[in-house]
């Protein structure tokens, strides 16, 4: 195929990549409009579970979207040239998820315009207050820290903002675990573990997704990764993901070290029918074992390898969020312990809940909003990463 083909073979893919980004987009936004017209009666949500899959999607979105940074924060703060080079697409690809997570996070609210009321009357005491705050200055020192590392002029302000942006979303990521922590409403949440455990969970899912956006973006320029930085760079995706699991497990162990808890983590992990499964098989072992052999599996690690380590990572995260948000709301609330509590409104029992079609369509809504934002922003922009020849350090 002759070069002029190639770009209009290209060029024509773009724009098909674009219109189904955009198409699944306006499928999200056309389930919002039922759930506005309707009510949420058309979803699986109800009454104990008010946070259902579109929770599972944003909450996925904003940590991955923190945790995508890390790239950049290597390379800006800690002066990683094989990160360096990575930054600005790390920073483009943490935008487009943050906008795709906020996104989703607005619209399932059921009344999308009261996200005015609450940007105007702000409540300090409340924690998804702060988070308002947290977003947006995210966005804020996002755009900067790419502003700095892409104009020449701005090039000296470049490690004063990568070390704004490090912190920040040390910061933006501890909030999202406090909005758990600090939920009294929610037996199974409310423990300290969680802000760092996000923290150590956004390291692994972001470098996923990093990981399948510089693959795509190689291939779609024909080029081939270094395999020394490819080897390298897998590797610090083992440890983030063997990090995870401690956390994970840690959160675990201490529940069940409680008697109170006890009766809970025996529902997450033994009892719970889909949640124990999907904790299983689907966070441990899709999540975690798989991804590991992968990456340690004897032989050199090659590009189809890391992608599907980094695609069972992201599985596996999707599959830990819906135990974590759908399973510990399912749990009834301990109101008065070493008593049995019944009640015609289902006080003292374990919640349904079946996700409806409306709630998948807004949650791939998000996700096509994130994609047509970065695929936009790499033809609009140069992200190629620029490596030089690499040595180790």
């Amino acid at each position: 195929m002759s070069s002029q083909a190639t770009l209009q073979f290209k060029n024509h893919l773009y724009y098909s990549l674009v219109v189904a980004g955009g198409l699944v987009a306006l499928v999200g936004l056309y389930a919002v409009h039922l759930m506005e017209h309707h009510g949420h009666i058309i979803t699986g949500m109800n009454n104990q579970i008010v946070w259902g899959i579109p929770h599972v999607f944003a909450i996925f979105l904003i940590v991955a979207a923190s945790g995508v940074l890390n790239i950049a924060s290597i390379g800006s703060v800690f002066g990683k040239a094989i990160y360096k080079a990575r930054a600005p697409l790390a920073g483009l690809l943490s935008i487009a998820m943050l906008a795709g997570g906020l996104t989703v996070l607005m619209l399932d609210l059921g009344r999308p315009d009261r996200i005015i009321v609450a940007a105007t009357n702000y409540n300090i005491t409340s924690v998804f207050a702060w988070n308002i705050v947290l977003y947006s200055g995210m966005f804020a020192l996002v755009l900067v820290y790419l502003w700095t590392m892409m104009e020449r002029r701005m090039s000296p302000w470049s490690k004063p903002a990568g070390l704004a942006v490090f912190v920040w979303r040390f910061v933006l990521t501890t909030g999202t675990g406090l909005i758990f922590a600090f939920l009294t409403a929610r037996q199974a949440y409310g423990s300290a573990l969680l802000p760092p455990m996000f923290i150590v969970l956004s390291f692994a899912w972001g470098l996923a997704v990093f990981h399948l956006a510089q693959v795509a973006i190689y291939a779609w320029h024909g080029k081939e990764l270094d395999a020394a930085i490819l080897q390298r760079k897998t590797n610090l995706l083992g440890v983030f993901v063997i990090g995870a699991l401690y956390m994970v497990a840690t959160y675990h162990f201490t529940n069940l070290y409680f008697a109170q808890q006890t009766d809970f983590e025996h529902f997450i992990l033994r009892d719970g029918g889909i949640y124990p499964n999907l904790f299983w098989w689907g966070y441990v072992v899709l999540g975690n074992l798989l991804p590991l052999l992968l990456i340690y599996l004897p032989g050199q690690c090659g590009t189809r390898r890391i992608v599907a380590a980094s695609l069972a990572v992201i599985l596996g995260g999707f599959a830990l969020l819906y135990v974590f948000i759908i399973g510990g709301q399912a749990w009834p609330l301990s109101i008065f312990p070493g008593y049995e509590v019944s009640s015609s409104f289902g006080d003292g029992q374990i919640a349904n809940y079946r996700p409806s079609l409306y709630e998948f369509m807004l949650g791939f809504g998000g996700l096509a909003i994130a994609f047509v934002i970065a695929i936009a922003g790499i033809r609009v922009l140069d992200f190629m990463p620029q490596d030089k020849p690499y040595i180790s350090d």
